[in-house]
């Protein structure tokens, strides 16, 4: 049922008395250095203003060997998860009319580089500059995770809580496995839709390409650099190995016509060398040299067939290689091995959010396909629920001088609060003894 114009007036103003206090959140959340691994702290923070807030708080380490059989699941080596906290805030209404959600966002966030190379701000010292909030894991995706909380403080501002179970979620591993989502849906946190505001320009994402990732180390063979001829550099060998996965990922490009979703996507396949490492010492030929790689693949492809893809494409490439064909490079599989998604079109949650989008920021709602990985890909091919990716506008996530607009932090809380509104329906906040 589409709210009264009257009460949807009352929720974006709701939105707006308590956006000081949203944005002065926000910038608590960026002040936690949040990698990977050091997400406790800010996991811990999120927990105790959600029990503050009277929810039931579910705060649980991912449990490898709950999830390591699921066909979601992306391998780890050499991670430990015993800091890997996810915090689950649980609504339950008096009576339940609407419909269930899932409120979803990640704390983890890249690494931020060299702090010198910040211009505005250091990484994790939040600094507003006009529209601009900067810090690292602002856009992403911290200012998405206070839209979640304070859409729903917006309703209890008005005396009113959703008429519908709803799940607020704050997991970790978005940005490396995507497993920290999957253990909540295996923990049973299930609902008719869900929501991730992760920054996408106040668009709502079509579809997404599943990602891999990967190490591959390249053995050299060490001698003095006197006798450099003489040996082999696994640093320079590596370059061989690029080469080929960049040509793998070109042919992958060439195949985009036969999935629609990114057919009029220029380069949808995107290959990455994120990160090397490599030999001992200057005045030595290097032994070896790692390669931390990351390539995405189409939506409906099997991230297993693609990842023997990946290896039968290296072994025949460098077959003829002088020093790799016969000492061939070994593919370690380790983060992301997960598909792309689609969502289809006409659901009554997409209308929904577009009718809220629509009330918040005074235009239609548009949508894209997206080369990048989202967590969206556990709740729409594991769990059968739309999941709507939809939030702020930012700049240079994963880049140096992270930053977020406020006005579109602004209409997204409000959009979001319009959703849970007619998605959920309302009911009066319960009182004492209720």
């Amino acid at each position: 049922m589409m709210l009264d114009a009257t009460l949807a007036r009352d929720i974006l103003g709701a939105v707006d008395e308590g956006f000081e206090d949203q944005i002065a959140f926000t910038e608590a959340l960026i002040r936690f250095p949040s990698l990977r691994g050091a997400e406790k702290p800010a996991q811990d923070f999120i927990a105790g203003e959600l029990e503050r807030r009277g929810y039931a708080v579910d705060s649980f380490t991912i449990d490898i060997d709950r999830i390591h059989d699921h066909p979601g699941f992306s391998p780890v080596v050499g991670v430990d998860y015993a800091q890997a906290v996810n915090v689950v805030a649980t609504h339950r209404p008096r009576r339940e009319t609407g419909r269930s959600l899932i409120l979803n966002g990640h704390m983890d966030v890249v690494p931020e580089g060299p702090h010198e190379m910040w211009e505005i701000s250091p990484p994790f010292v939040p600094r507003r500059v006009g529209d601009w909030l900067y810090g690292r894991g602002g856009g992403d995706m911290k200012a998405g995770i206070a839209a979640n909380l304070f859409a729903l403080d917006a309703l209890r501002r008005l005396g009113y809580q959703p008429a519908a179970r709803v799940h607020f979620q704050s997991v970790v591993e978005e940005e490396c496995t995507g497993n920290g989502a999957l253990a909540c849906l295996v923990e049973g946190y299930t609902a008719d839709a869900a929501i991730i505001p992760e920054p996408v320009d106040e668009r709502l994402v079509r579809a997404n390409v599943g990602v891999l990732w990967f190490d591959v180390d390249v053995a050299g063979h060490p001698v003095h650099v006197r006798e450099a001829g003489s040996g082999a550099n696994a640093i320079e060998a590596g370059y061989r190995v690029i080469a080929a996965l960049k040509d793998l990922a070109e042919a992958w490009n060439a195949e985009k016509d036969a999935h629609p979703q990114f057919a009029g996507v220029h380069h949808p396949i995107n290959f990455n060398v994120g990160k090397i490492e490599g030999g001992d010492w200057a005045s030595s030929v290097p032994a070896w040299c790692r390669l931390s790689c990351r390539i995405a693949i189409y939506p409906g492809d099997d991230p297993a067939a693609r990842a023997r893809e990946i290896e039968a494409h290296l072994a025949n490439v460098l077959a003829d290689d002088a020093f790799l064909g016969n000492r061939p490079p070994k593919v370690t599989w380790n983060g992301f091995f997960a598909r792309g998604y689609v969502l289809e079109e006409g659901s009554e949650a997409e209308a929904a959010l577009a009718r809220a989008h629509g009330l918040a920021a005074g235009s239609a709602l548009s949508s894209f396909v997206s080369p990048a990985y989202l967590d969206a890909r556990v709740f729409v091919i594991y769990a059968g629920m739309p999941c709507l990716v939809y939030g702020p506008l930012s700049e240079s996530v994963h880049g140096f001088d992270e930053r977020v607009s406020l006005a579109s932090i602004r209409r997204v809380t409000g959009a979001v609060a319009l959703f849970i509104a007619e998605w959920c329906g309302l009911e009066p906040v319960a009182g004492p003894g209720d």
